[in-house]
C-alpha cells in the first residue's frame, strides 16, 4: 500500500501565507504565542506540514525543534492533510469486540491509505479513535458528523461511495 505521507506536497495559498503571518505578527509578544500561533495556523491551513511550521518558527524567532515538539506532543495538532471528508472508524471496546478491526481493514483496503493518511486527492482521509460515544450502536464509522452504525464490512463500500458520488 502506498504511503501517501510521503507523497503529500504541500499546496499552500498566497492568501494563507497573508492570514498566517497577521497572526505571528498578532501573537508574537504574547506569553504563549506558539499555541495561539498553531492552533490559528491549523485553522487556516487545516494541518501543520513542515513548511507551515518553518513560517511560525522563523517569525516567532524559536527553533523549529520547539515548534515541531510542540506540534507533535499534542493531539490537537495533526502534520498530515485532512481529506474533505474525515473517515473515522472507532476501536473503543465495544466497537472492537464486534469486529471494528474488519471494518478498519475494509475502509483501508477502499480507500487505499491507512489510519492518519489522506487519499491522494484529497478527498478522504482516514483515522482511528478509541470511542465515539456511540457503543451501543457498535461496530461505528463516521464520516464527518454522520454516524454509521451496527456495521459490517460489507456495508463499507456502499458508504464510501455515497460520499464519492458528491465530488
Amino acid at each position: 500500500m502506498a504511503n501517501t505521507r510521503s507523497r503529500a506536497v504541500f499546496r499552500g495559498t498566497p492568501e494563507q501565507k497573508a492570514r498566517l503571518m497577521e497572526v505571528i505578527s498578532e501573537v508574537k509578544e504574547r506569553k504563549g504565542a506558539l499555541m495561539v500561533a498553531l492552533q490559528r495556523a491549523q485553522s487556516i491551513y487545516g494541518y501543520l506540514p513542515i513548511e507551515v511550521q518553518k513560517m511560525i518558527a522563523e517569525g516567532l524567532d524559536i527553533r523549529l525543534e520547539e515548534v515541531y515538539g510542540v506540534v507533535t506532543f499534542y493531539s490537537q495538532f495533526t502534520v498530515n492533510p485532512k481529506g474533505r471528508f474525515k473517515v473515522s472508524c472507532c476501536l473503543g471496546t465495544a466497537c472492537y469486540v464486534k469486529g471494528a478491526g474488519d471494518i478498519l481493514n475494509r475502509i483501508t483496503e477502499e480507500l487505499g491509505v491507512s489510519s492518519g493518511e489522506c487519499t491522494e486527492d484529497g478527498l478522504f482521509s482516514l483515522d482511528a479513535c478509541r470511542c465515539i460515544g456511540a457503543c451501543g450502536l457498535a461496530p461505528v464509522m463516521t464520516v464527518n458528523d454522520d454516524v454509521y452504525g451496527r456495521l459490517t464490512a460489507a456495508d463499507v463500500p456502499g458508504i464510501l461511495q455515497k460520499y464519492k458520488d458528491q465530488n
